[in-house]
């Protein structure tokens, strides 16, 4: 309706005028009206729809910028998930690489621990060879010598070196040279010369010991001597050297030493000669080296001076004095083993 139609239509309280020319009917008036709202409601209809349209497209493009973002994302996610992948087998070939390297490293240090434990245990088997030869040469030099000095120098030697290579398993060696040193130090080692000079004079005294068969015919004489003096007469000369004789091969007496008594006076010179051998043979085992076989012949030096030769005689006690002194020195010129420590280097050597 519009307002010419509005202001058509009869007022209230107004008498009716009577149908004008132009007046509609009621039910076109309604369909009209009907259809003016159907109209409306058409319009707000697709304003409505224009509206919703709009925001559907808006929805859309939002839609299709967050689907579009979501597959730059997803492609972005993949290329990422790839580079991760690649990297992850980069890294796990990698870790195979360095897995493989620190085996090989591994195996590499123990081969080089066991070369150089290797070549540790050589350089003290070498070291303790070195040594225990050294000490060797050094003992038959001081026993060639009768000197300690290349003996003492050659323990000196041993114990700096020893010093020097700071093995725990080598000590006990260390502590067998200390105490091989102080034993030689405290040891007192007689002169080689000294003893030669008295063999030589014992030998030069030989000749003039008296024998004990010697000193017995002497006093057997001095007493048929003093049983009758001398007569004047002839026949009483004749009747005592007669008598004398028969009481000389009838004479009854003891003899502790009957061989000395019944030696010959041809055996008397190779007895002297027999003692000049025995002390002779310990000059060469003196000077041989040959310390046992030197107090041997020296004990039986000994033993035939005291069973041949008068014992009461001052050549005979002053000869025996000699050589008792030769024995005693013959027992203090060898020198000091040094068993210990060569039983030590034994044992390092062995590796116990």
């Amino acid at each position: 309706m519009n307002a010419a139609e509005l202001s058509s239509e009869p007022q209230p309280g107004q008498a009716a005028a009577g149908p004008a020319p132009h007046t509609r009917p009621p039910a076109t008036t309604a369909i009209r009206a009907l259809v003016l709202f159907l109209a409306l409601l058409a319009v707000l209809a697709l304003a409505a729809v224009g509206l919703l349209w709009q925001k559907v497209g808006g929805m859309q493009e939002t839609l299709a910028r967050q689907s579009s973002d979501t597959q730059a994302r997803a492609m972005e996610a993949r290329a990422a998930a790839r580079e991760a992948a690649d990297l992850a087998r980069e890294t796990a070939a990698r870790q195979a690489v360095t897995d493989t390297k620190l085996g090989e490293a591994t195996l590499q240090r123990s081969q080089i621990d066991e070369l150089l434990a290797s070549l540790s245990r050589s350089r003290d088997e070498t070291l303790v060879i070195d040594l225990e030869s050294s000490l060797r040469l050094a003992q038959q030099q001081a026993q060639l010598t009768l000197s300690a000095e290349p003996l003492l120098a050659a323990l000196r030697t041993a114990d700096q070196r020893l010093e020097r290579a700071a093995q725990p398993r080598l000590e006990p060696v260390r502590r067998a040279v200390a105490r091989d040193t102080e034993a030689i130090r405290s040891t007192q080692i007689t002169d080689t010369q000294t003893i030669l000079e008295k063999l030589d004079d014992l030998v030069r005294q030989i000749d003039d010991v008296p024998l004990l068969n010697a000193v017995l015919a002497a006093n057997l004489a001095k007493g048929q001597a003093q049983a009758e003096p001398p007569s004047e007469h002839w026949w009483l000369r004749i009747w005592q050297l007669v008598r004398a004789e028969a009481v000389r091969l009838m004479r009854v007496s003891r003899i502790d030493q009957p061989e000395a008594a019944l030696l010959a006076p041809d055996q008397a010179y190779f007895l002297r000669e027999n003692l000049k051998l025995r002390l002779l043979n310990v000059r060469m085992g003196l000077l041989a080296r040959q310390f046992p076989s030197a107090r041997a012949d020296a004990a039986g030096a000994a033993f035939m001076l005291h069973r041949y030769f008068d014992p009461a005689a001052r050549r005979t006690q002053q000869f025996a004095n000699t050589l008792s002194e030769v024995q005693a020195q013959l027992k203090a010129v060898e020198l000091p083993r040094i068993d210990e420590t060569l039983s030590a280097l034994a044992t390092a050597a062995a590796g116990r």
